[in-house]
């Protein structure tokens, strides 16, 4: 069956008359006085808003969108720290139809430019720190609406702006929404992700990506009604917009939002809200590891890549091991919290998804303690993401023709069926929380005048998991190592954000090779090590 008959099949049978307005207006409706978001900002004066007052707030910003000509299929730029302001636009967009991009508030300029430029944004709406950027960088703009305030301080002072119009100025009459039929295929938003290209891919979520989410995860996380998600994450990622907030919406529970992670107030902000579930990021694991516990907190469900069972057993709650990532919308593989699994599995596919372990030299299936690619294969637009948006190659080389998608990351299986996270694709670095492509930096690198060939790859690091740290090779007519050194950090620091910068420049008089002739990053990660050792 083509994707384009499955995509309309579950149009009809799966998701028929719903998309994400109808489910908002559904608990608006149903379960109007539950608080749907709760917002705990800077100050510490939390707000929440029901479901009733949540499509109330939607429908003022969709209407205030629809009065400056948005309409279906426009894409719009929400570049902001997570903020109430911002899931209202998103939902908002979604309620027209259109398309809200959200982009990762560390960009620099040149990447905030590709990604406005690549997705082809009409408008944007962002907060004062960042109105300048986006100004400046996001091409040809219709308008730009500007939140009344930052959510997160601004190191360099930005707290109001000339830039812009006031986000005020965009609510309008929720009554004068138009009216559209449900589409549950149709794109809703995009994220950037940086996956193995030397520049981001646009992953493109539907509606039914949401509402998949929302139904499938509850089952793996068991989470109800009267439950509530803490958003970790910044919702510019799929973590926040799928993982938690969809999983909320889905049961009609509530999900806490704070405007970045928080670890000096952990368990007190968890003890407040009575959250119930969240993500839990390797860092916040480590630094609580044997901080106190509030009696009054009552959490139910930690997940994790690694199932985070002695954290949650201080707090008298269940872990769970759950993988996926912004391709596959949501948990693709996952544990639970009533079988007694293996150390270190994933636990065993999600229903509705395929998968496959396929060793990627020779295409063959894998047997049982055999190391493969993971290939996963469902519905695209609602296991899997929609495509990669303007971008027919990576769409390419990710597919198979009979629908299998490529993850990249290298699993195992044992005798019984347990799943094994093996290795990350060679030129995939997870920094903190971040994904981020060897690639990409390695392009940057090589614009350098002095630097022949490049190779960036991970080095582990005590707080942020991994780090990227450059091998260069120089030319023959460089500058000295110290200077080439100055240039290289110098550059990355104009061309990508702090995150993917590396951390170290090494030089090398050749790049080892292994297989193919490919450069072995294998042997530079274990002199990266070895370099970083004998320097204490």
């Amino acid at each position: 069956m083509s994707d384009i008959e499955s995509q309309r099949l579950a149009a009809i049978f799966q998701f028929g008359g719903q998309d994400i307005p109808w489910l908002l207006e559904h608990w608006a409706r149903h379960r109007g006085d539950h608080p749907f978001l709760l917002w705990e900002p800077k100050s510490g004066r939390d707000q929440r808003w029901t479901y009733a007052q949540l499509w109330t707030e939607v429908r003022r910003v969709a209407a205030g969108l629809h009065a400056r000509g948005i309409v279906k299929g426009d894409r719009v730029l929400i570049h902001s720290d997570n903020c109430p302001e911002m899931v209202f636009a998103w939902y908002a967009c979604a309620t027209l139809g259109a398309i809200a991009v959200t982009t990762n508030t560390a960009s620099v300029a040149d990447e905030l430019a590709h990604a406005a430029g690549h997705a082809g944004v009409r408008a944007a709406i962002t907060q004062p720190r960042y109105a300048a950027i986006v100004s400046a960088n996001a091409g040809k703009l219709d308008w730009l609406v500007v939140m009344r305030e930052n959510s997160i301080e601004d190191p360099n002072g930005n707290t109001s702006t000339s830039i812009g119009e006031p986000f005020e100025s965009l609510l309008g009459d929720p009554e004068k929404v138009p009216a559209r039929p449900r589409e549950p295929m149709l794109p809703l938003g995009i994220v950037y992700t940086s996956g193995t290209t030397s520049r981001p891919k646009a992953v493109v979520h539907t509606h039914a990506n949401l509402l998949w989410a929302g139904r499938i995860g509850t089952y793996v996380l068991n989470f109800g009604p009267e439950d509530t998600h803490f958003a970790q994450m910044p919702f510019f990622h799929v973590n926040a917009q799928t993982w938690s907030t969809a999983v909320a919406l889905g049961a009609g529970g509530s999900v806490l939002l704070l405007p970045q992670p928080t670890i000096n107030r952990f368990w007190e902000v968890v003890a407040k809200h009575g959250v119930t579930h969240m993500s839990l990021m390797p860092l916040i694991e480590r630094t609580l590891a044997t901080a106190p516990i509030p009696a009054s907190q009552r959490m139910k469900m930690f997940q994790g890549g690694v199932a985070p069972y002695a954290f949650a057993a201080r707090a008298g709650a269940q872990a769970i091991a759950a993988y996926g990532m912004s391709e596959t919308v949501v948990h693709t593989i996952h544990t639970n919290a009533w079988h007694v699994w293996s150390p270190g599995c994933l636990g065993r596919p999600t229903p509705g998804y395929e998968i496959k372990l396929v060793n990627q030299d020779t295409g063959a299936i894998c047997g049982p303690g055999e190391d493969g690619e993971l290939w996963v294969r469902g519905i695209r637009g609602v296991q899997l993401f929609l495509g990669y948006y303007n971008n027919p190659d990576a769409n390419a080389k990710a597919f198979t023709a009979d629908g299998w998608f490529k993850t990249g990351d290298v699993m195992q299986m044992d005798a019984d069926g347990l799943i094994y996270y093996r290795d990350r694709d060679k030129d995939r670095i997870k920094v903190g929380g971040e994904n981020i492509s060897a690639s990409e930096v390695e392009s940057v690198v090589a614009q350098v005048r002095g630097v022949s060939q490049v190779a960036v790859v991970s080095q582990r690091d005590p707080k942020l998991e991994e780090v990227p740290v450059v091998f260069v090779v120089r030319t023959a007519d460089a500058s000295d190592e110290a200077h080439l050194r100055a240039a290289v950090m110098a550059h990355c620091e104009a061309k990508l954000s702090r995150f993917k910068r590396p951390h170290a420049v090494h030089f090398i008089e050749a790049l080892p090779l292994g297989l193919l002739n490919k450069v072995s990053k294998v042997q530079l990660r274990a002199i990266a090590e070895e370099r970083r050792q004998s320097q204490g």
